[in-house]
């Protein structure tokens, strides 16, 4: 399972940061008046007037847009990723709410077709997960009853902590460094294109719009500040989803749990 919810996590990574680039001179969201009233937004609202407006990232393509966002995203310490991933494994859905930085820390929840979640804390060298029972039985597909019940009894509701540099903690490990989870960029152009305003969680943005093969993207790039990635969706091919992107450059919250942890390490011999 771990492996699994890696590689659509970097899956996903790899939708946002495919457009990587960087172009010289302002790294902020450029603005510009313009005596247009072209953009409205996504939702359809439109003023209708023709006044003199702020253009977001004026005389600048789509492509030289995502080149920024980017730039922007991967230069943060840390993110906050959110959404609902297409696993092809199990051609199910994988949950992910997560924190994570640079220096390979994280903490959140992931979860499985809706089927339970696990509580995810990676601190120091050790990585800390909590399972509860529905999620338990859902990845013990194919065990006997009896050995089922016997990991729910043993593990369900439980602070579980494994070294990071072992065997069954490594990939988990290398996913909570923002760093690996955003490393399979590529420096080469992208050929979005530009799409309407509109806003994401509250904060103006404009849609990109992106194609690899059979799969379409739609991009928000934060208009205002840095120019931060801040969703992107894909509603076709076979990696359907969406995952938000936020708490730019924020701490994240990994502290070893409190009260008893069990070590898996040892249970293992």
């Amino acid at each position: 399972m771990r492996r699994t919810v890696l590689a659509a996590l970097c899956l996903a990574a790899a939708a946002t940061t495919g457009l990587t680039g960087c172009l010289p001179g302002q790294n902020k969201a450029d603005s510009k008046p313009s005596m247009s009233a072209e953009s409205g937004n996504e939702s359809g609202n439109e003023s209708g007037k023709t006044s003199e407006k702020t253009e977001p990232f004026a005389g600048l393509s789509g492509g030289e847009i995502a080149d920024r966002a980017v730039k922007a995203t991967t230069g943060a310490s840390s993110l906050r990723m959110t959404g609902d991933i297409a696993d092809d494994e199990s051609g199910g859905t994988i949950r992910i709410d997560m924190a994570l930085n640079k220096k390979g820390e994280c903490a959140g929840t992931l979860g499985m077709g809706g089927e339970g979640k696990a509580e995810l804390i990676k601190t120091g060298d050790t990585v800390y997960m909590k399972y509860d029972e529905a999620f338990l039985r859902a990845q013990s597909e194919g065990e006997s009853a009896s050995d089922t019940d016997a990991a729910v009894a043993l593990l369900a509701g439980k602070w579980t902590k494994m070294k990071a540099t072992g065997q069954d903690a490594k990939d988990i490990a290398g996913f909570c460094d923002l760093d690996t989870v955003l490393g399979d960029t590529e420096d080469t152009g992208s050929d979005a294109s530009r799409g309407k305003t509109t806003t994401v969680d509250g904060e103006p943005a404009i849609v990109l719009h992106e194609k690899d093969g059979k799969d379409r993207y739609r991009l928000y790039v934060a208009t205002e500040g840095e120019p931060y990635l801040l969703r992107v969706d894909n509603s076709t091919g076979s990696d359907q989803g969406s995952v938000t992107f936020g708490d730019y450059d924020e701490p994240v919250p990994a502290q070893k749990p409190s009260g008893e942890i069990l070590d898996l390490d040892a249970l293992g011999g």
